[in-house]
């Protein structure tokens, strides 16, 4: 989506734990935890009003990228990611047996 004019920024919150897209009033998030060289999908939440624009997407694919460019596996709690790492196969050697 880059370049697009809908194209929105992930930015990456360390310190709360956080991938974040702030597209006005509250952000649309997916809050993670990092152990033991994996990265854990804890809860994605996209505000109403930014609802059906792809956004948890977006934070999953951040979130993957960040996986894979650390060289850690990753592990869904959050049960829209485990849908949306189903639909997405191109993922699939991320994720922790």
């Amino acid at each position: 989506m880059s370049g697009s004019p809908d194209a929105v920024e992930v930015v990456r919150v360390p310190a709360e734990e956080r991938f974040e897209i702030r597209a006005g009033g509250e952000p649309a998030y997916l809050s993670y935890a990092e152990m033991d060289g994996r990265l854990y999908l804890m809860h994605t939440e996209v505000p109403e009003p930014l609802g059906g624009r792809g956004l948890g997407g977006e934070l999953l694919r951040a979130a993957l990228e960040h996986a894979r460019g650390a060289g850690m596996q990753v592990v869904a709690f959050c049960p829209y990611a485990k849908v949306w790492l189903r639909r997405h196969p191109e993922y699939a050697e991320l994720v922790a047996e």
